[in-house]
């Protein structure tokens, strides 16, 4: 099996509101404690998942905030505000703040089939590097908790739309209400435990019809990697604690997901461009067009707009090592940056603001062609996980907002 059925807890909404239940992922809106404190204001004594977490915004915070959090997990246990639901799954329709429809199954995920490390071949790959140094705090959160609430979105490639297709209009009868702000709404319907086998052929079907020649990506992690990468730490300490045979049978062997399909129509990927400061701008192009010229590998070929003090020039590796040109770049500044500590590289979303930027005496910005869909299972699968800030995947307030949650202990 691929996902997994799993006893859901959700509110009873008949008296909880659903509107104040639901917050936004955790690691949203890490610069503005102002949102989170608006969030507090606006639920103020009501049931919210708001209280069973951390908002990233106050990590540095951990050591006081934390037994609050695991206070309000067993409260909410003990209380009449949630219900178990047994051996199930949800298929959710999310409208986005564009009036998007984003559809995704929530179940659980075996995360024996799942490795963060550098070259990983298993089954649920994370499409970014995943920085280990942003696990230890996320860590204490999670360790000792009672509770795990989801933000994890994971992708399959499902060209034909036969894993969520079929679900398709069904009645709302786990929630259905509007979410803060400009956040949209969410829908939710109970998938019975009985369906998972056709759901699990449905994506083997289509992991099998991509006749990937390397160990095929089952799900790729499209959000919430560092998340997944902290229940996966959480489970492996349990383990060692107490032995694989009775960790096998431990709920935090599991971890509650959501499953998207990559070629949804809602899911769109923005290239994030590359500004460098740098103390000798010339010598930075030159190098980049040296490289361009020697590099020779079997990938197509990449063009890259190179700007700097107003004047632009195309520079093409014919023929790049790497799958994508974001790959080819970072790979290229890394090096450079780490001969040249006075190099500072940032991240722009928007070509109008990178060639703004790039107007800068010292600045040179680099415009290149973005990921597409079809590329991300087979750039993981050849040149394993993405360089950071290779694409972005919606607007902070389409992010996973907190509904489901589950027992891990």
């Amino acid at each position: 099996m691929y996902i997994y059925p799993a006893d859901i807890m959700l509110p009873d909404f008949s008296r909880v509101d659903g509107t104040k239940w639901a917050t936004v992922a955790c690691d949203q809106y890490t610069s503005e404690p102002e949102y989170w404190l608006g969030v507090k204001e606006r639920v103020g004594d009501a049931p919210s998942a708001y209280k069973l977490i951390l908002p990233e915004v106050w990590l540095d915070e951990s050591a006081a905030r934390i037994p609050t959090v695991h206070a309000a997990m067993d409260t909410y246990i003990a209380s009449d505000w949630l219900i178990e639901h047994k051996a199930c799954g949800i298929y959710l329709e999310r409208r986005l703040s564009g009036g998007k429809i984003r559809r995704g199954i929530v179940a659980a995920v075996d995360l024996e089939d799942y490795d963060y490390s550098v070259g990983s071949t298993s089954a649920i790959r994370a499409t970014e590097k995943t920085v280990v140094e942003r696990i230890p705090p996320r860590l204490e959160v999670r360790r000792d908790a009672a509770l795990e609430l989801p933000h994890i979105l994971l992708l399959v490639d499902d060209v034909e739309d036969k894993i969520l297709g079929p679900l398709a209009g069904r009645a709302a009868d786990a929630y259905d209400f509007a979410l803060d702000g400009t956040a949209g709404a969410v829908r939710g319907a109970f998938i019975a435990e009985a369906e998972f086998a056709a759901i699990n052929a449905a994506i083997d079907e289509a992991v099998k019809s991509r006749g990937s020649k390397n160990a095929p990506i089952v799900f790729a992690v499209g959000d919430g990697n560092h998340s997944l990468a902290t229940a996966k730490a959480a489970y492996e300490e349990i383990k060692a604690k107490i032995g694989a045979e009775a960790a096998a049978s431990h709920p935090a062997r599991y971890a509650l997901c959501e499953l998207g399909n990559l070629h949804d129509a809602s899911l769109e990927f923005e290239p994030i461009y590359r500004i460098v400061e740098t103390s000798d701008p010339c010598d930075l192009v030159e190098k980049f067009r040296a490289l361009a010229e020697s590099t020779c590998g079997d990938a197509a070929a990449q063009s890259f707009t190179v700007i700097t003090e107003g004047k632009s020039e195309v520079i093409t590796v014919a023929k790049p090592a790497l799958t994508l040109a974001v790959g080819t770049l970072q790979k290229f500044l890394d090096e450079y940056t780490a001969e040249h500590p006075d190099t500072v590289t940032d991240y722009i979303h928007g070509e109008d603001t990178l060639c703004r930027l790039a107007e800068k005496k010292g600045c040179v910005g680099f415009l290149f062609n973005g990921i597409e869909k079809s590329e991300l299972f087979p750039a993981v699968e050849n040149d394993g996980a993405l360089p950071r800030k290779t694409f972005s995947m919606g607007h902070a307030a389409d992010k996973r907002y907190y509904v489901e949650c589950r027992k891990i202990k």
